[in-house]
């Protein structure tokens, strides 16, 4: 399974969000420069989670994005959907229907290939779905003993966030 590229950086981008303090945003110029990707592409993913609940986009010179609901509420399969929309991955065309000697019977059960591979996708977003924003901080926070990862973070924050007096 090949998820596209807006997929990382949008998990990335909520990660970020996730350090911010209540009531501020990041611009999504902000966040395209610390992750290193074109903002233009990042904002289509941002505008997306927006749309699914999962961000508020803040008009103004204030404005910017910040998480709609806590950490612990965000799973990757909630990032995921938002970026990549719901359906499978996999779509049966039915081909064994089609050829020189097709299939020549309406089939009476599921192609056995789909039901397969959608079995997967079931598992695939059952792993997803159980792994939340918060989780993804926690792991973060148990690989970086030296601190070093937090305070590139904090550096980047400390110029770029943009504080409100208005809580999310």
């Amino acid at each position: 399974m090949k998820l596209g590229d807006g997929v990382e950086q949008a998990i990335h981008s909520v990660t970020m969000l996730s350090c911010l303090q209540p009531g501020s945003t990041l611009s999504a110029a902000a966040l395209a420069e610390f992750h290193g990707v074109s903002t233009s592409y990042l904002l289509k993913h941002l505008q997306a989670m927006s749309g699914a609940g999962l961000l508020e986009a803040v008009p103004g010179p204030k404005g910017g994005y910040r998480l709609a609901r806590a950490p612990e509420k965000t799973t990757l399969l909630d990032i995921v959907l938002a970026v990549e929309g719901p359906d499978p991955a996999f779509r049966c065309n039915e081909i064994r229907l089609r050829g020189p000697d097709p299939y020549q019977c309406k089939p009476t059960a599921p192609c056995t290939i789909n039901v397969a591979m959608l079995r997967a996708e079931q598992a695939y977003r059952a792993e997803l779905r159980r792994v939340t924003i918060a989780d993804i901080m926690a792991d973060l926070n148990s690989i970086d003993r030296d601190g070093a990862i937090a305070a590139r973070t904090n550096r980047f924050l400390a110029t770029h966030e943009r504080k409100s007096g208005v809580s999310a």
